[in-house]
Formats: structure tokens, C-alpha cells, sequence
């Protein structure tokens, strides 16, 4: 009978719990699970709970739902810190989302909702860059992260966001000029970009529909538009004074939507007797006649000028020689041969070597090509003291290379050659002899000494000394006896074992960390220029270790140029078009190194059908294909992948090798994927057999990331 009356309790308490709440969506559950942890598990988000627990049905802080679909998180102000992890992409019926006002201190993460309308972040102490998943919320109509410490240039495409409203960037540290797919914002009325640090013009927003505008306290230059003038807070820049100058032929009218009234409207008194709009008689005379002042003015210049080109100046160029337009990519087998003729540098204006530019210049994408000339700067001068590195004597490497012996030679490429050297004490070291041709001013090196060696990362090669004597500049660095990627996945013989899928992954992360701190945790910001993965060096454990990291002054852009439209593979579209690397052509290159991870394939392979030869070109098309891309991996694996893993993989792959670079996601956002990828991914114990049976690694080393 008791036991009788137990069952009918429980009965009545799970009825009345299916009357009054719903069971909310598994993955909805599971991601504010980890949402929870993620922030510390803090005792103010109530009913909240790291294991079970009903959100939907319990009323958890915060939280809004319909049916069993979690639509609202509105958890502003309740002094939440930690990170919001990793899964909120799965978060597919969320439309407000709201974190406002908390004490985050972290970098956003890569996934948010994709469905939100309203995504507030404002005042809660982000850092690094917007996500680029922003660019693919085609519902949103609110975006405010105002007052956190955001920065670099927007990567964030706004082509697909014409419901977008309200846009409040205000009070962050983003630099850089204005998107152009800011014109493409067709509903935007607000917009709030003031206290940041843009540069360029506001040309982009004349035509939006705006009503209220603020860039204030920014480094806009130019000169503010008609159509906006009357709306916009503009304090603060560098605005040009005078007449603007007039669009060039071809330029819209201000007002084609009819979004503002023209202030001329209505009052045409240049206008004919039939009250149309027109350019009287007299007008046309001006415009006749101020044509031909202005091309008398030319011609007078022209031929001013070539007059004063004396027959000694022609023959001075005349007598210089181009540069070869051969490929410098390493090559590891082939002997080195001295080039004699003069670099196109001849031709510059010399400039002292400074091996950090301003973040500003980094971050241009290849369409907004600064040409004007550069400054003259004094050299720095450097004291030894600074260089936290160990100096060594010529004498001491020329025993240790055997004096530079051909059979110590490890590698070589445009930089320089590199040798294995064997020190008295048991040491074995990597020494890289720099090419005086690549040192626009020797007297410069040490301070390339002292960039680099205040360069500290576990996946970055560790300069460990110096040379710089009797005219030769040699660089100290550890030594890695796997060698390098481009090795293991390009020149191993028939006998060695593949590298595992999981060391690929693991590979692919390392060096994404390397460039992750080049790129945003330096200050400013390092280009590296020579990503490849003949540069990625491996360590018995197989961590990988980026190489000629700070080497970029010795890399000339017009070389990387040449090197790309010669096949090297690696260089960026905006490298090959305008002879400009930036961090987002790094970004390129290492998108290249993960299709070899991917693939097996080199990213010019010349002995390939035509249509096969660049690896970008052929496997782009099929990134997102699934069938196409189980027949792209590389068949040294024989299927043994993850194949939720390759394509996750391949996702990454294709946002870094757009062909528009301000399209190309920042690092941290690349290292945010790869990292949730290894997470996600159970990779089956038989894809570390291969590695374990070849290279000795053991169950802990195959596990991490």
C-alpha cells in the first residue's frame, strides 16, 4: 500500500511538471552548460547549473524561451567574468543576446548565435578583434561593442547585413580605414565610431540613410561629405579645409534613394525658361575655357621638365641592370649561386631599417595601396646590452660549421644559407648566415639582433646567438633534428610512415599560435612574410617551431611578388598585384600550409595536369564539398581521419585563402577554430598508430593540442 501510494506521488509531481514546464532542447542545454562553467560558475546567474538542470522549464537568470528553444540570454550587468565557450553557434533560435556590463577581460569568441537580432557586448573588457562570424548574422539589426578594448582593422564583411540598424563601435581601439562594404548597410540609421582610431575618409557613409553619426576623436582625413554634414559629430580628426573637390565623372548622384533632401532642391536658377535643370551658355564657355588653361599648364610642365633631363641622367640609368625575375624559394637540394646584379632597390629611396612598421600600414588590404614616399629616418642606435643573446666569435661558428662545409648545409633560400654547427660542448645549433644582399644597411643588423631575441614563444624558433664580425652577419638559433614540415610531407622516403592525422591537427595549431602572437600580441604587430612549410620546423615530439620570425626587413615585397608569379604557391593575390605583405597575407600563406597538411600536395606542383598545378586553385572549389574532399585528402592516411574533423579542418582553410584579404579572419580567430576543433574532434586511437610506430610518440604526446 505504501509503495502503491509512492508511485501515485511521483506520478501527480511529474504531471504537474510536464503542465508547467517544457524540457528544454538538448544542444540549447548542453551549450549553457558550458556557458556556466566558462564564467566561473557564478552564484548569481540562479538555477543556473554545470550539470542537468532544466533551463527552460527551471527559469534559469536570463534566460527566455519559446517551446523548448532557448530565444533570448540577457545576462547584463551582474559582474560575470571569465569567457563565454566555445558552442554558441549551436545556439540557432537565440535572437537577443545580451553580456553587456560584465567584467569579461577576454578575447570574443570565434561562433556566436547566428540567428541574433540583437547582439550586445558593450562595456565588459573584450579584447583582439570582431569575430568574422559577425559578416554571416543576415538577421541582425543591433551591434554594440562599444566601450571594451577592441582593436585592429574590421574584418567583418557587412555585405549580407542590410537589416542592420544600429551600429556602435565607439570607444575601442580599432584602426584602419572604413570597410567599403559599409555601403552595403541599406537600414542603418545610427552608427557610433567615436575614440577609436580609424583613418582614411568617410566617403563610404555618404549615402547611407543615416540620422545620427558620431566619429568623433578619431584620424579621419578629407573632407566630410555634403550629405552628411548637419548629422555628423566630427570633433576630433583631422578634417581638410577649403572646397572639397568634385567627384570624378561617373559618381552617383548624392541622393539616389531619396533617403536625404538635396539642399539646391527647388531652387534651379540656373535653370531655362521651361524651368528644367541645366548648365547655361555661359557655363559652358567656363568649363570650355578652364580645360584649356589647365592643359596649357601640362604641356608647359611636360616640356619643362623633359628639357631639364640632361643626357648624364639618362646614361646613369641606362646603366643600371634590373634584378633577375627569378624565383628565390628555398631550395634544399640545388648549390647556391651569387647573384652579381643589383636589386630594383637601387632604384628606392633609401630608408632606414625598421623591422616593426606601424600597425596602421599593416593593416591596409591590397585595395588601399599607400604610394606616397617614405620618410627618411636616422638609424637607431643599439646597445649590445639590450640583446639577450649570446655573441659568438666568427672563429667559434667556422669550427663548429667545419668552416662552413657544404655537408653541414641544412638549407637555404633568398635570406640565407643555414648550417648544422657542432660546438666543443656537445651543443648542436642552426646557424644562419645572412646574405649581405639582403641587408639594405649592415650597420642595421644589431638592431634586427635586438628585435628578435626579445621574441619569446614555445612555438617560435629561440634565437640563441649572434655573429657580427668581419663583415658577416650570422644568426644562432636551436636546432630541430626532424626538420622541417615541408620534409616530412614532401621528401620522405617510400619507407617512412606518414604523419597521423592528429599531428597534422596539432601542427596546424602550433603554428597558428606562433603567428597569433606575431600578429597580436606583439606591439606593433610583426609580419612574418615567409610562411611556408619549409619554415615550420619540428622537434622529436613533433611541436612544430616557426622559423625567421623578425626577418621580414630582409624580405623584399617585390621579391615575394616574383616568388608568386613565379609558383612558389604561398603568396598572397594582393602580394603578387601590388608588392605588399601584411599580416593578412600571412594569414594567406598559412591557409596554403594547412591545404599541404590537408592534401600531401606542394602548392605548385609543375609536374601536375595544368589545371592541378596550384593547389589553391584547384581545391578551393571543393573545400565545401564533401565528396570532393574525401578524394582531396591525402591518401598516405588511407582514411584514417575523422571525417567531421577534415571537414571542419577545410573550413578553416577556406576562410584564410580568400582572395580578399580583409575577408581573412585574424589569427586568434584561426587558433579559436583549430583549438574547438581538437576539442570536438574523437579521434580514433588508430590514427596515432601511425606516428607511434614510426616516431616513438607516446599516448599523452598524440593527445595534445
Amino acid at each position: 500500500m505504501r509503495f502503491l501510494l509512492q508511485v501515485m506521488v511521483v506520478a501527480v509531481a511529474l504531471f504537474f511538471s510536464s503542465a508547467n514546464g517544457t524540457e528544454t532542447d538538448p544542444s540549447d542545454a548542453s551549450v549553457l552548460r558550458v556557458l556556466y562553467t566558462s564564467l566561473n560558475s557564478p552564484a548569481q546567474l540562479k538555477k543556473w547549473s554545470a550539470n542537468g538542470g532544466d533551463p527552460c522549464g527551471e527559469s534559469w537568470t536570463g534566460i527566455t524561451c519559446s517551446g523548448n528553444r532557448v530565444t533570448e540570454i540577457k545576462i547584463s550587468g551582474l559582474a560575470l567574468s571569465g569567457s563565454m565557450g566555445f558552442q554558441l553557434d549551436s545556439l540557432k533560435s537565440v535572437t537577443n543576446f545580451d553580456i553587456s556590463n560584465n567584467n569579461m577581460g577576454s578575447q570574443l569568441p570565434f561562433q556566436l548565435p547566428p540567428n541574433v537580432q540583437r547582439l550586445n557586448l558593450a562595456a565588459s573588457g573584450f579584447s583582439g578583434g570582431l569575430p568574422y562570424s559577425i559578416s554571416q548574422m543576415t538577421s541582425l539589426q543591433y551591434l554594440n561593442v562599444s566601450h571594451n578594448q577592441i582593436q585592429g582593422s574590421v574584418t567583418v564583411a557587412f555585405d549580407s547585413l542590410s537589416a542592420l540598424n544600429t551600429l556602435d563601435f565607439s570607444f575601442n581601439s580599432m584602426t584602419g580605414n572604413l570597410p567599403q562594404s559599409f555601403q552595403l548597410l541599406t537600414s542603418v540609421n545610427k552608427m557610433y565610431l567615436q575614440n577609436n582610431q580609424f583613418t582614411g575618409t568617410i566617403d563610404v557613409l555618404a549615402n547611407l540613410p543615416l540620422g545620427d553619426l558620431n566619429v568623433e576623436n578619431n584620424q579621419f582625413t578629407g573632407w566630410i561629405p555634403n550629405q552628411l554634414k548637419g548629422i555628423v559629430q566630427s570633433n576630433g580628426n583631422s578634417w581638410s579645409s577649403g572646397t572639397a573637390p568634385p567627384p570624378p565623372p561617373g559618381t552617383p548622384a548624392n541622393n539616389p534613394n531619396g533617403n536625404r533632401k538635396s539642399r539646391g532642391n527647388g531652387s534651379n536658377s540656373g535653370s531655362d525658361g521651361g524651368g528644367k535643370p541645366g548648365i547655361g551658355g555661359g557655363g559652358v564657355a567656363g568649363i570650355v575655357i578652364s580645360i584649356l588653361v589647365v592643359g596649357a599648364i601640362v604641356a608647359f610642365f611636360i616640356i619643362k621638365k623633359r628639357s631639364r633631363r640632361s643626357s648624364t641622367d639618362i646614361e646613369k640609368l641606362d646603366n643600371q641592370p634590373f634584378a633577375p625575375l627569378t624565383s628565390q624559394e628555398v631550395q634544399e637540394t640545388k648549390p647556391y649561386q651569387t647573384s652579381s646584379t643589383i636589386s630594383m632597390k637601387t632604384f628606392e629611396t633609401p630608408t632606414a631599417i625598421n623591422l616593426r612598421p606601424p600597425p596602421i600600414e599593416r593593416l591596409k588590404s591590397f585595395d588601399e595601396v599607400d604610394i606616397s614616399p617614405k620618410p627618411i629616418v636616422p638609424p637607431k642606435k643599439i646597445n649590445t646590452d639590450q640583446i639577450k643573446a649570446t655573441q659568438y666569435s666568427i672563429a667559434d661558428l667556422q669550427m663548429a660549421t667545419d668552416s662552413f662545409n657544404i655537408e653541414n648545409l641544412i638549407g637555404e633560400g633568398s635570406i640565407g644559407r643555414v648550417y648544422c654547427a657542432q660546438f666543443d660542448d656537445g651543443k648542436v645549433l642552426a646557424v644562419k648566415k645572412i646574405n649581405l644582399s639582403a641587408l639594405q644597411n649592415p650597420e642595421d643588423f644589431l638592431n634586427i639582433v635586438s628585435e628578435i631575441s626579445q621574441l619569446h614563444h614555445p612555438t617560435i624558433t629561440e634565437l640563441v646567438g649572434y655573429c657580427s664580425e668581419h663583415g658577416q652577419h650570422l644568426l644562432v638559433y636551436e636546432f630541430h633534428k626532424n626538420g622541417s614540415l615541408h620534409d616530412f610531407l614532401h621528401l620522405s622516403d617510400e619507407e617512412s610512415k606518414p604523419l597521423a592525422w592528429n599531428s597534422r591537427v596539432k601542427i596546424a595549431l602550433g603554428a597558428a599560435r606562433a603567428l597569433e602572437y606575431l600578429h597580436e600580441v606583439c606591439s606593433p604587430s610583426l609580419v612574418h612574410k615567409n610562411i611556408k612549410s619549409a619554415n615550420i620546423l619540428l622537434d622529436m615530439e613533433l611541436n612544430p617551431h616557426l622559423s625567421d620570425s623578425g626577418l621580414a626587413i630582409l624580405i623584399d615585397d617585390a621579391d615575394q611578388a616574383r616568388n608568386h608569379n613565379t609558383g612558389s604557391g604561398y603568396g598572397a593575390p594582393e602580394g603578387a598585384m601590388y608588392g605588399q605583405c601584411t599580416i593578412k597575407s600571412d594569414v594567406y600563406s598559412f591557409g596554403v600550409v594547412m591545404l599541404e597538411l590537408l592534401t600531401g600536395r606542394k602548392p605548385f606542383d609543375s609536374e601536375r595536369p595544368r589545371s592541378e598545378q596550384s593547389l589553391v586553385r584547384w581545391a578551393t572549389p571543393q573545400l565545401h564539398d564533401i565528396d570532393a574532399l574525401a578524394k582531396m585528402v591525402d591518401p598516405a592516411l588511407k582514411g584514417l581521419y575523422p571525417v567531421k574533423s577534415i571537414s571542419r579542418f577545410a573550413d578553416v582553410i577556406a576562410l584564410c585563402v580568400q582572395p580578399e584579404p580583409e575577408f581573412r579572419p585574424p589569427m586568434s580567430e584561426v587558433v579559436e577554430a583549430l583549438v574547438r576543433l581538437v576539442q570536438r574532434a574523437n579521434m580514433s586511437k588508430r590514427t596515432f598508430s601511425l606516428d607511434r610506430s614510426s616516431r616513438g610518440e607516446t599516448d599523452a604526446q598524440d593527445n595534445q593540442p
